[in-house]
């Protein structure tokens, strides 16, 4: 298995215009900025006057994606509670919405999709029951196959989310790798694979240069 560094060693050869031909082979639209501010400007341009969930997404917070929407949208994220409510009780209501919006912890240069996710509100939303589904990330989170975009979200990803969430995993603690544990603050307990865009399904990469999330 490679390593973190050497799949970004590997990752130098590709082309990014390549890398966005494959998604768009997989169904999906597509869109590429130099960073994360140019980026937030188009999704504010391109969703208004709709109900919007979103992910648990560190990249969406950190690009201020939120306060550009709710400005002009109906904007439901666990990430901004209403008053008096707390994360887990927005959870359930990010099912709603006609647009979601979330990132990915890895994905391959082959235009395949991983998510990690601990309660399942995050990779539910990428399925099914909204009209339009938003992948918005870095291409610091671009691996060269899929058994490294694996490695990548169990070894990078979710490592860096326990952490900031507080939580007293073993890879959260030590901060290296997972070490697959029973702790009850696990959050490896979904794993999705986007193959290919969902049929009857409307979904847009957005890939962004600037290095975000986790």
């Amino acid at each position: 298995m490679l390593n973190n560094e050497q799949n970004n060693d590997i990752m130098q050869n590709f082309d990014i215009e390549q890398v966005l031909a494959a998604f768009v082979k997989k169904g999906y639209k597509t869109a590429h900025f130099a960073d994360g501010a140019a980026a937030a400007a188009y999704l504010n341009e391109q969703i208004d006057g709709c109900t919007v969930s979103f992910g648990d997404s560190r990249t969406l917070y950190n690009m201020g994606v939120y306060d550009l929407l709710a400005k002009h949208n109906q904007v439901i994220d666990p990430m901004h509670p209403e008053p008096g409510q707390d994360f887990f009780e927005v959870l359930p209501l990010t099912t709603q919405g006609e647009i979601f919006l979330t990132s990915v912890n890895a994905a391959t240069v082959n235009g395949e999709l991983v998510n990690i996710d601990a309660i399942g509100n995050r990779v539910a939303g990428t399925l099914y029951g909204h009209g339009k589904v938003y992948f918005v990330f870095s291409v610091s989170k671009l691996c060269a196959d899929l058994e490294q975009a694996i490695w990548r979200a169990r070894n990078v990803a979710a490592p860096q989310n326990t952490s900031r969430k507080g939580y007293r995993t073993p890879c959260a603690v030590k901060g290296d790798k997972c070490y697959d544990c029973q702790s009850p603050d696990r959050i490896c307990n979904a794993l999705v694979i986007h193959l290919h865009c969902l049929k009857r399904a409307e979904a847009e990469i957005v890939l962004i240069d600037e290095k975000l999330g986790f």
